[in-house]
């Protein structure tokens, strides 16, 4: 059975690939923009393929002969639903027998600016000939990793969640679960909620930044307009910024707060522990 992933030489989809070679999956395929970003895992035996999102004609060579593939959600944001619908439309081609995608919790009732590129793709699916799997991946820890050294520098953790509680986990959890979906069977028509077991307020996750770092962080609640011009003045782009905000306002109202317990049976273990990822990334 051939197992592919895009975005493979991305953060979320190396991890995949090193979850498929863990678990023994052969052959697997690591399609790629720039086939030089994984020449380690060509060296190891990966089959790496070129094609972009936004290339029928490459992603039907890409495709062809891969019976499962995981869909990664692109990242340019304003073209994710016809760039995915590009692979969908490759994959009826091929005629894959498994298609995979990388969601976002609750995506039929999800509000946040990040979700609608999402329920697009979603709606796609629905339509589509290929089999398939959701995968709504919740929030990764790492997620938070930019602005960490300013946290704990500063000693304040900013965020504009309130008390609203976010189910994160390490990206490799999420990156194991969607290896298991695509070397077992029993996942076609499924739709996985996927978040980890720490469960944690923005107030809680300052504490855990505190233990990892050993330095005090309390975390400090702003209006989502205020976060908004914070965001601005430490100079990410407005439309990142706005979408930033609106999450933060999202998971204040217990849109990424995932209990479903999907992500545990598919690893088969508890979610990475939070203080242990955050203890990596300040070690």
């Amino acid at each position: 059975m051939t197992v592919a992933v895009t975005a493979a030489g991305g953060q979320l989809g190396r991890l995949v690939v090193e979850a498929l070679l863990r678990e023994g999956a052969t052959p697997v395929v690591a399609i790629v923009r720039d086939p030089q970003k994984v020449a380690d895992l060509a060296e190891r035996g990966v089959d790496v393929r070129q094609a972009a999102y936004d290339d029928p004609d490459a992603l039907d060579r890409a495709l062809a002969g891969v019976d499962r593939v995981l869909l990664v959600s692109g990242n340019e944001f304003g073209a994710r639903v016809a760039q995915h619908t590009n692979v969908i439309r490759a994959a009826e081609r091929a005629g894959v027998k498994l298609l995979a995608y990388t969601s976002i919790p609750r995506a039929t009732e999800n509000p946040l600016i990040l979700a609608q590129e999402h329920i697009g793709t979603e709606a796609v699916l629905a339509e589509s000939t290929v089999p398939h799997t959701i995968l709504r991946n919740g929030w990764y820890w790492e997620n938070y990793f930019g602005g960490l050294g300013n946290a704990v520098e500063t000693g304040v953790l900013h965020g504009a969640a309130g008390d609203g509680r976010v189910a994160g986990a390490a990206r490799a959890d999420y990156a194991e679960a969607a290896a298991k979906v695509l070397t077992t069977d029993g996942h076609e028509g499924r739709v996985y909620e996927l978040g980890g077991d720490d469960r944690l307020t923005y107030a809680e996750l300052a504490e855990v930044i505190s233990q990892a770092s050993g330095k005090p962080v309390r975390y400090e609640n702003l209006s989502k307009e205020n976060y908004h011009a914070a965001l601005e003045q430490a100079g990410l782009p407005a439309p990142y910024a706005t979408a930033l905000a609106d999450a933060d306002a999202g998971i204040g109202d217990g849109i990424l707060d995932v209990d479903s317990g999907d992500l545990q049976k598919l690893i088969g273990r508890p979610s990475t522990p939070a203080i242990e990822i955050f203890r990596a990334a300040l070690a």
